[in-house]
């Protein structure tokens, strides 16, 4: 797959949506490589300033599902594991391989570093609520419910 260029604003590819006691966004993108990094993307640009993130580390990071909608879930619960345990920020995120039940893909960032991130929102898990990955006549998009 080609390297998925830097998104400048990852605000023009999300959009937060209502939701009772979580935070529900949809996402976008041209197609399904493209959907999977901005859905990562505004995860991450939920929790923090990703303009205060720097590369100083690059993550393989892997993950399999039965479908697109346990593959989104497993993917951001996977970047959620990787930032509750390791402290990672992503602000950049490329994808090598994608298919109907897995990725691969590689993640550039660095740790949390209280210096000069502030975590704005702090998210639990994905949730299957009203989770939906369709290609539709603009290409792809995905509603995501975050539990808070």
């Amino acid at each position: 797959m080609e390297r998925m260029p830097l998104v400048v604003n990852i605000k023009d590819y999300y959009q937060l949506v209502d939701h009772t006691g979580d935070l529900g966004i949809i996402v976008w993108g041209n197609d399904l490589a493209q959907l999977f990094c901005h859905a990562g993307l505004a995860f991450f640009d939920i929790i923090t300033d990703l303009s205060r993130v720097q590369t100083r580390e690059e993550k393989e990071i892997l993950v399999e599902g039965q479908d697109l909608e346990q593959l989104m879930v497993n993917w951001l619960g996977e970047l959620l594991y990787l930032f509750d345990t390791r402290g990672l920020l992503f602000h950049e995120l490329r994808m090598l391989e994608l298919s109907n039940n897995g990725l691969k893909a590689l993640g550039h960032g660095e740790p949390f570093d209280q210096e000069r991130h502030i975590i704005n929102t702090i998210i639990k898990a994905a949730t299957y609520h009203q989770m939906k990955v369709a290609e539709g006549e603009k290409g792809w998009q995905a509603r995501i419910i975050f539990d808070l």
